[in-house]
């Protein structure tokens, strides 16, 4: 018999996804939420961006070349942001379970580890988020310089960002009391030594005449030593003051990136760059590149979206996996050995080997950030705005990265490699704490050959480039050129002073213990 084919099931009707999106986006909840964006048309992708009030800080369209990965280093700016944003909601998701007393600090740190339903997760990620945002906004600050973002006309939005630099500093370090345990008590009472040292504000200083507690440190403690008060005023400063001027200088730098519109040029191809041709001519003959724009919707907010996402699961993953640090009990009678700083200021913990506490902890940092807001009014090269040149920018570029790589050196030194009395030790050298204090002797530079040294160091790098090399200081005004070369001479001769010390075992090259300035 011939075989019967059997019956076919009715097929069930495809769904046509883009038109399911198109009735949501039509719908009158979709409506009711977003005001515009239902269908996707030029205008409604520039209305997405003004009228919608998180995205509205964002210019309709941009440069393409502004997107790139590799031009804002996977956007270290906004993830900055968000993982500010994320401190703020665990940080008053915390706050439910804290009190800032010295009695119940670090019992409510214990809920939070056994009590309290994902407390300790939660305290994970803030505590992490906090160390990433610091790390994110160095890198971010590095990368704006690299690609020249700080040139005209956006020089004071850099000194803003230099702020928002040291707000995050101060909030990281206010809270780092606030667990109450021996890491954090120890660690504020080595920074607040350092503000004893002030000169005029330390304790020896003219306030000081009004009373043996009238000095930086006390204004920061509300007493001679790390206690209740700290902790009290460490709170406020860290839930309420630092937030309020972050959140203020934070809406400026925004406000300041979307008026001074974003830096991004378009570069030639890739052949061409072979060839050596500079990105200044070609943007010359290929007038309309730079007016080449896209729109922000959805191009930039989809990078952005999946870069926070990202951050967002590796910091959740990364605190289910890693608890924070609590360490026992704060305990003013017992000092641990050896006691160090946040590691973002162990690097000035550092320098205390080599100056005295008011040059390495008050002078040395002072200059550093007015060194950093000095930069886009000392540094007149009109070449490598919005892309990263080294060629047009040797000069820059070698002193910043100088800078830079000395910094997270005196990191990695003061972190890894000292031990019990601060001193040297080798990863795979056991910590012993009767160790003999100093392997080699150390010795002072006599006075009268320290001081023509020192002063003949700085006159030359004051007077020696401007004869050696013909136009070295072409551009330059006499101020610019005179902070310009400071700088370069003062990190250089810290540079200077660290391998004399580490090599030669030379203490100072100056010294007036009597005055306490000793260099």
């Amino acid at each position: 018999m011939p075989e019967t084919a059997a019956p076919q099931k009715p097929s069930r009707p495809s769904v046509d996804v883009q038109d399911l999106m198109r009735k949501v986006k039509t719908s009158q909840v979709w409506k009711s939420i977003f005001r515009h964006g239902y269908e996707d048309t030029p205008r409604n992708r520039s209305l997405m961006i003004l009228s919608n009030v998180w995205l509205h800080l964002h210019p309709v369209k941009m440069r393409p070349a502004g997107i790139r990965v590799a031009f804002t280093w996977a956007g270290m700016g906004i993830i900055t942001f968000w993982l500010f944003l994320v401190l703020t909601l665990t940080g008053l998701l915390l706050m439910f379970y804290y009190r800032p007393t010295v009695e119940h600090a670090y019992l409510d740190m214990k809920d939070l580890q056994f009590v309290v339903p994902f407390g300790m997760p939660l305290r994970n990620m803030h505590r992490w988020s906090a160390h990433l945002m610091v790390f994110a906004v160095m890198l971010h600050m590095a990368s704006v310089f690299y690609r020249g973002g700080y040139k005209p006309p956006r020089e004071f939005n850099w000194v803003v960002g230099v702020g928002l630099l040291l707000l995050t500093f101060l909030l990281s370090f206010t809270g780092y009391l606030l667990p109450w345990d021996q890491l954090a008590i120890w660690a504020i009472t080595v920074g607040s030594n350092m503000a004893a040292a002030t000169p005029l504000l330390g304790a020896e200083g003219p306030l000081a005449i009004l009373g043996p507690s009238n000095d930086a440190r006390f204004m920061l403690l509300g007493a001679k030593a790390v206690g209740e008060t700290a902790l009290l005023r460490f709170y406020v400063l860290h839930c309420v003051v630092l937030p309020f001027v972050f959140a203020i200088l934070v809406s400026l730098h925004f406000w300041r990136v979307r008026k001074d519109d974003f830096s991004a040029v378009p570069l030639p191809p890739k052949a061409e760059r072979r060839q050596g041709v500079r990105v200044e001519e070609w943007l010359r003959a290929h007038k309309g590149a730079l007016e080449e724009r896209i729109f922000v919707w959805p191009h930039v907010i989809a990078r952005e979206f999946v870069a926070i996402l990202l951050v967002t699961l590796m910091v959740f993953g990364w605190s289910l996996l890693a608890n924070a640090p609590l360490e026992g009990l704060a305990d003013p009678n017992k000092t641990p050995n050896p006691s160090k700083a946040p590691w973002y200021f162990v690097g000035l913990q550092e320098l205390l080997v080599y100056f005295d506490p008011w040059i390495a902890g008050v002078v040395l940092p002072t200059v550093i950030l007015l060194g950093l807001m000095a930069i886009p009014y000392i540094d007149v090269n009109p070449r490598g705005v919005g892309y990263y040149n080294v060629r047009d920018r040797k000069f820059a570029v070698t002193l910043f990265t100088l800078g830079l790589t000395m910094w997270f050196t005196l990191i990695a030194i003061g972190y890894y490699l000292r031990g019990p009395g601060w001193e040297w030790y080798w990863p795979w050298q056991p910590w012993d704490v009767h160790r003999v204090t100093s392997q080699r002797p150390m010795w002072n530079v006599p006075n009268w050959i320290g001081i023509p040294l020192v002063l003949g160091f700085f006159w030359a790098f004051l007077e020696l480039p401007k004869r050696v090399w013909k136009g070295f200081a072409g551009g330059l005004s006499r101020p610019q050129y005179l902070i310009t070369m400071g700088l370069t001479g003062g990190m250089c001769f810290v540079l200077l002073k660290i391998i004399l010390r580490l090599a030669l075992r030379v203490k100072y090259l100056v010294s007036f213990p009597g005055i306490n300035l000793n260099i």
